[in-house]
């Protein structure tokens, strides 16, 4: 069972959130325990007393591995397994503090974003019920108009029904009030009607609108226009995103929305008024609030690429501007205060997971004070002929799932033969051997090619049923086959 917030991922033992990620991921057994290790510790941490709490920091994470053998969809998964606020970066799009770039400042201000937008669709769905009822109740207001409400009636009015120059003043006015009194009575009578008479109608549309049987009618609805903003972009140096953020923030709150009228079909209009009336609902303190602390006590940076700004000391060049980006990251990862438009968020808790292929570099071409806050390294292992064929099968998400469930929308049956599995993955690993070593994704260009013409002829072949054997693959491959240099063609 997965936990309902990740600040109490409970039912969640290492073991057991390892076969979680095995139903995602192939082998890799190492990084899984390890990530799975990091995430209970969380749990851990929150059980002890509040004192020493804060004193516990999270192991944060290095992974070493070639593009392709599950890095970032381990992080992913974790976050997801958790629903935890999630962001995945890469370290070579920031730049040292003075030059263009991204401020590194930047990872934590989007993941309190996320974390923010993750709050609100939970929100949304446990106000889901009672914000259709009343984007209903709107709806039908639009398609049911109620009647107008009678308006009282005057003295003038009631005087005209009657001719008053035979009395006295004194008998007029008992006869005006009598026959006001009349008219409103009858007024209301006929209200009652009518409302009567609408009341049966609008359920009868109400019955209608929930069958489907209204989708396709257009209604006019009143809805938020945002001013468009005006155009401008501040470089980053140091604290300009910052200034940037506080800018853009300013200007909304300057331009005011605007209410236009849009023709839109009744299906349409319902999801949408669905939405303002969940807006509506949800209280947007308790979501920041809520958020805020999901980011500091269950927020996952995923930070790519690392290796790519990992630089000896004492180099020139290039080199010098790598160094300062890792003295950038390392406030953030050793815990400091960001300011972000929904409060000051501190990292100290955060859990950073860096990953990077390192051909060229080691991890300690790392600073050591970088270095020091990834105390976990693994090691992940390259992709086998025996992991492609796994890949391929046992996922839930698995590719040959996948293809199979697109192709049955055109009314096509496609069936892989174990030994067609087989092939496929043989075909992968020795390109994978020969050109440059894509791991996991080479098996969507190898699919690719392997189906393009059922992919391009589908619509005008269906219903049909095709099975895929060994033939069949070697006869759709054979040009990659003859030729290494053809083989760099599929990358």
């Amino acid at each position: 069972m997965i936990p309902a917030k990740p600040q109490a991922p409970d039912a969640l033992t290492p073991r057991q959130i390892v076969a979680e990620l095995d139903k995602f991921i192939i082998g890799q057994s190492k990084a899984k325990r390890a990530v799975a290790i990091a995430l209970r510790n969380r749990w851990r941490r929150r059980q002890v007393v509040e004192d020493l709490r804060d004193e516990i920091v999270p192991k944060n994470i290095i992974m070493i591995g070639s593009t392709g053998v599950g890095k970032t969809e381990i992080a992913r998964r974790l976050a997801k397994l958790a629903q935890a606020p999630f962001i995945k970066v890469e370290a070579s799009k920031f730049t040292e503090v003075g030059y263009v770039g991204r401020d590194v400042d930047s990872m934590v201000r989007d993941l309190m974003e996320n974390s923010i937008q993750m709050l609100r669709r939970e929100e949304e769905e446990r106000v889901a019920s009672k914000a259709k009822r009343n984007a209903e109740e709107r709806l039908l207001d639009l398609l049911v108009p109620p009647p107008p409400k009678p308006q009282s009636s005057s003295s003038n009015s009631a005087a005209q029904l009657f001719n008053f120059d035979a009395l006295d003043t004194d008998s007029s006015d008992d006869e005006t009030k009598r026959l006001e009194k009349e008219q409103k009575k009858t007024n209301e009578e006929r209200y009652q009607t009518e409302m009567e008479s609408h009341k049966r109608t609008r359920e009868k549309f109400r019955d209608k609108l929930r069958r489907g049987e209204l989708d396709e009618r257009k209604v006019e609805l009143e809805t938020q226009q945002n001013s468009p903003m005006p155009m401008f972009e501040v470089f980053s140096a140091s604290g300009m995103e910052e200034i940037s953020m506080h800018l853009k923030d300013m200007m909304s709150g300057m331009m005011p929305n605007k209410k236009r009228k849009r023709q839109m079909l009744v299906k349409d209009a319902m999801e949408l008024l669905t939405h303002e009336e969940a807006a509506k609902l949800i209280d947007q303190e308790k979501v920041q609030k809520e958020a805020l602390d999901r980011v500091e006590n269950a927020g996952i940076v995923f930070l790519d690429e690392i290796d790519k700004i990992a630089g000896r000391e004492g180099g020139h060049g290039p080199d010098v501007s790598r160094e300062g980006v890792q003295r950038d990251i390392l406030p953030i990862v050793e815990g400091s205060t960001v300011a972000t438009k929904y409060g000051p968020v501190k990292t100290d808790h955060i859990l950073f997971i860096a990953a990077g292929a390192f051909h060229i570099s080691k991890p300690s071409d790392l600073i050591p004070e970088l270095q020091g806050r990834f105390p976990i390294r693994v090691e992940l292992d390259s992709l086998t002929q025996g992991d492609f064929v796994r890949i391929l099968t046992e996922p839930e998400n698995s590719l040959t799932r996948q293809y199979m469930a697109m192709l049955d929308a055109e009314e096509i049956t496609i069936e892989f033969t174990e030994p067609a599995i087989q092939r496929i993955a043989a075909i992968s690993a020795q390109v994978n051997n020969s050109a440059e070593d894509i791991g996991a994704r080479r098996l969507h260009t190898v699919m690719e090619r392997l189906l393009d013409e059922v992919l391009f002829e589908g619509p005008d072949i269906g219903p049909t049923s095709i099975v895929v054997t060994p033939e069949y693959v070697d006869q759709r491959l054979s040009d990659v086959l003859q030729s290494e240099d053809l083989s760099r063609y599929i990358l």
